[in-house]
Order: structure tokens, then C-alpha cells, then sequence
């Protein structure tokens, strides 16, 4: 089960804009799941439209969150505004996985229904996930390095060791 589950059946599709928002258990369970220090808020609006046996949720999502910086380890703030674009699909119009094939952007986002139900919360999670810089850097981040020995890599290269053994 989802931190942030909320199904839906393509039967029965609910008309006009959703709006999904994260409670406090739920931001909780997705911080300690994406490692983060927090997500703070978490929502999105979304429009759902049935093509047959397939259902379309586009819109868009907000997040903000409390990341540690990737050098540093402090505490950042960071806001996500991302658009919304998935495409729920029957298992049997997804393609096998042991051939190898071209994706185009339309089948990238493409989710598998559950018989007939999809969990939007679960792929707008997972949407979070996505928009995360795993990379992040704060403003400590250049200082940190510097006490840590490490170099930039303009200082580095094949001579670099030897630079330190020139004296003055």
C-alpha cells in the first residue's frame, strides 16, 4: 500500500478538476521513503479523461520539501511546481518486457491499471520522486569540499598530487 494512496476505477471516474493533498502522515511516510528531511506540502490538481479501457491525468502538482544539501548535509528548502501528464493502461497494452523497444515521450509515462483501478496518489509520488535533484547543492557545499580536501576539477588531473610536493 501507497503513503499517499487514492484510487480511483476507470468505471467510475469522478467529472471536473481532483485535488489531492497529503496529510501529515502521509508527508511524513513519503520523506522517510524518498530519504528527505521533510515534505512539508504536497498536492496536486488533476483532470482525468477515459479513452476506452485507458485514462489520461494530466495537470499539475506542488510540493515543498526539506532536502539535505549532496556535500554539505544541510538543510534545504525546495519547492517543486511540475506538470502532470500520465497515462493509465490495461497490463495487456503494455509491452513485454524482455523485448526490446522504442519509446516515444507519450509511452513514458505510461502506468498499468490494476484491473480497472489506478492509485493516482501512488503516480503522484512517484511524479515527486522524479522532479527530487538527488545532486542538490547549498551555498555551504563549495566550503565543505574545501575542508574535505576534495578539489575542484580544474584542480585536478594527472599532476595535480604533484603540485603539492613543489615548495615555494
Amino acid at each position: 500500500m501507497s503513503e499517499f494512496s487514492r484510487i480511483y476505477d476507470v468505471a467510475r471516474l469522478p467529472t471536473g478538476p481532483q485535488l489531492l493533498e497529503a496529510s501529515e502522515a502521509e508527508r511524513a511516510a513519503l520523506a522517510e521513503r524518498f530519504g528527505l528531511v521533510a515534505v512539508k506540502s504536497l498536492s496536486a490538481t488533476v483532470e482525468l479523461a477515459a479513452d476506452g479501457q485507458t485514462v489520461r491525468a494530466t495537470g499539475h502538482m506542488k510540493a515543498e520539501i526539506v532536502q539535505s544539501c549532496a556535500v554539505s548535509g544541510e538543510d534545504l528548502p525546495v519547492k517543486i511546481n511540475e506538470p502532470i501528464a500520465l497515462h493509465f493502461v490495461p497490463a495487456a497494452n503494455l509491452a513485454p518486457s524482455e523485448t526490446e523497444i522504442e519509446l516515444d515521450a507519450a509511452d513514458l509515462d505510461e502506468i498499468e491499471l490494476d484491473g480497472s483501478r489506478f492509485d493516482l496518489g501512488e503516480a503522484v509520488a512517484q511524479s515527486l520522486a522524479l522532479a527530487i535533484d538527488p545532486y542538490l547543492e547549498g551555498p555551504g557545499a563549495k566550503e565543505a569540499r574545501r575542508k574535505a580536501g576534495i578539489v575542484s576539477e580544474g584542480e585536478a588531473g594527472p599532476f595535480a598530487a604533484l603540485k603539492g610536493l613543489l615548495k615555494d
